[in-house]
């Protein structure tokens, strides 16, 4: 009896390493066509039926380097999605402060309304903010950029920061208060290291979405002065060249990788663990 009980719990587990492997295969394996498209020649992209194992080669990688303007594209998404991720921490973490400890009149509307914005439909404000940029003159200029990803993920990032600290008691916070710490100290002092994976949760976040966003980018940069990587590969697909397969997997694999690494080195942060242990000590 004990025999055939282990042996199906030994059935069970193989069955789902076996399920395992399989979704593991389905995720994967775009992400390794993706980097044999990168590093086949341009001829080996078109022919059918598809070559599975071509002849590798890096030419892909030194035109799209050599050709065209991947530093800049480069440096204009660094600048504009760091700089939105700051100014949205400065901004959300008073605000989240706020809506999490503090009762006044029209809380609750006010979280509604800065929740509400990430529902606007992007194409609806395109028109104005197009407008807005021309008259102060920053069209084609990375700091218009900055600007627009801080106010387009700044609700995200004051939810997430928010639904953190509520989670810290607030004894701690009165503890603090009684020793003479005024609002601003227990919020630099206890309140915000408490809540330091939400801080890190909400900053891949709002960076994430600052990297892939593209409608406004495309709308406010026309030349590598501003353009950054979501525009940048659009520019492969036209032309007299026609679609390049080859260097759009190059810069989409420069796109992607640095996030996905960035996501598996703080991944611990995007649980709620280290709140729940600062709770229970």
């Amino acid at each position: 009896m004990a025999s055939s009980r282990r042996m199906a719990q030994h059935s069970s587990r193989i069955g789902r390493y076996l399920l395992l492997a399989c979704w593991a295969f389905f995720c994967l394996l775009p992400i390794v066509w993706l980097v044999t498209i990168s590093l086949r020649g341009r001829t080996e992209t078109m022919v059918n039926p598809p070559i599975y194992w071509p002849h590798f080669t890096l030419d892909a990688w030194r035109d799209t380097f050599d050709n065209w303007p991947m530093w800049a594209y480069l440096r204009n998404t660094f600048i504009a999605a760091i700089g939105s991720v700051l100014i949205d921490l400065l901004l959300a973490i008073p605000a989240a402060y706020s809506l999490a400890r503090f009762q006044y009149r029209g809380r609750d509307q006010i979280g509604f309304y800065i929740l509400s914005t990430r529902m606007i439909v992007p194409a609806a404000v395109a028109l104005p903010i197009y407008i807005l940029f021309k008259n102060l003159h920053l069209l084609d200029n990375p700091a218009a950029l900055m600007l627009i990803y801080a106010a387009i993920n700044l609700s995200i990032v004051t939810w997430v920061i928010r639904s953190y600290m509520i989670e810290v008691p607030r004894e701690i916070e009165e503890a603090a208060r009684v020793d003479g710490a005024r609002s601003i100290g227990i919020l630099m002092r206890v309140t915000l290291p408490l809540s330091i994976s939400g801080v890190v949760t909400a900053s891949i976040l709002a960076l994430i979405f600052a990297v892939n966003e593209f409608l406004f980018t495309l709308l406010i940069s026309y030349t590598d002065r501003a353009q950054t990587l979501s525009v940048g590969l659009a520019m492969f697909t036209g032309g007299s060249k026609g679609i390049i397969y080859n260097d759009i997997a190059v810069v989409a694999l420069v796109t992607f990788v640095p996030m996905f690494i960035l996501t598996l080195l703080i991944q611990r942060h995007l649980s709620r663990g280290l709140t729940m242990g600062a709770l229970k000590n």
